[in-house]
């Protein structure tokens, strides 16, 4: 059963170092294979046909985010609620090849759902969840904040951390500034939510 799943893992490392050269459209099922050293018959078994993979793919995507921006240091002292959201946002700024690959898989299909209704669902869904995660993150930070403001600062932190990714990754921002432009903007919003709070 391991063997299994490790194949299949090897699959999806495969498939978003693929849309991460290629997009989705560069996407062919035999590229694929090679490049993960499998058939093409064992890809339409574990994936049963392109949309599979894409799904599959973005699931993969989204859980290999959630283990990069979530890692502690377990000998580290714990985070604050505040340290905890900037971490979280922040670590999607790293000059890694796993980060580097992750964020340019997940900017290339976002980039394709606009032509296609199926993988539209499957972001709209993916991102929501993201934009819960950190509404909560915020929520720890301001927990009298209400939740219609929580998700509004979650979607706006969010859309802006993804324009800013693919900015830097695109050559045209220096990390370092995207990641200060990231703490400016996670700095507005939690003041934002501070006086809101103080308002009511």
């Amino acid at each position: 059963m391991a063997d299994r799943s490790d194949r299949r893992t090897t699959m999806l490392e495969a498939a978003a170092r693929v849309i991460a050269r290629r997009g989705v459209r560069g996407l062919r099922v035999e590229e694929l294979a090679a490049e993960a050293g499998v058939s093409t018959a064992l890809i339409y078994y574990h994936f049963k046909n392109r949309q599979g993979i894409l799904r599959a793919t973005l699931d993969f995507i989204n859980d290999r985010a959630e283990s990069y921006t979530t890692s502690r240091d377990p000998d580290a002292p714990p985070l604050d609620a505040r340290g905890e959201l900037e971490q979280t946002l922040l670590l999607e700024f790293q000059d890694t090849a796993t980060v580097r690959e992750n964020s340019t898989a997940w900017g290339e299909l976002r980039a394709s759902a606009v032509f296609d209704p199926d993988l539209r669902e499957d972001l709209a869904r993916a991102t929501l969840v993201w934009d819960q995660e950190v509404a909560e993150l915020l929520g720890k930070v301001h927990p009298m904040a209400g939740a219609g403001a929580l998700a509004q600062a979650a979607e706006r932190l969010t859309a802006l951390l993804e324009g800013l990714s693919t900015r830097w990754l695109s050559g045209s921002l220096p990390l370092a500034h995207a990641r200060a432009l990231m703490s400016e903007a996670i700095d507005v919003e939690l003041s934002r939510l501070g006086g809101a709070v103080t308002r009511s």
